[in-house]
């Protein structure tokens, strides 16, 4: 991964190019690292973002959460892995081992 990315994809496509399930996983994901502000509204963590990409509903990740949640991030890494989920750099080149 260069070191000027800011972002990966997690795709929401297995590496067999099945559809992952269930459909909501990306809005499950924001929802766990949301957090309430002083209004008492629930807010979305601003290092991750419901995408489409090329149809393809997906999350993107901001390489800030790497320093700012390590735990966070490595969780994100390991649900990816163990649903053999495609992770792609800003680019939408595949990264195999997300750093």
């Amino acid at each position: 991964m260069s070191e000027t990315t800011k972002e990966i994809i997690i795709e929401g496509l297995t590496r067999a190019g099945k559809p992952f399930r269930p459909s909501d996983w990306v809005d499950r994901m924001c929802s766990t690292y949301a957090s309430f502000g002083a209004d008492r509204k629930l807010k979305y963590s601003p290092y991750l973002k419901p995408r489409v990409v090329n149809g393809v509903r997906c999350l993107a990740v901001d390489l800030k959460l790497k320093d700012i949640n390590p735990e966070g991030y490595a969780q994100l890494m390991h649900f990816s892995t163990e649903n053999n989920l495609n992770v792609l750099d800003e680019n939408g080149v595949s990264i195999d081992t997300p750093t």
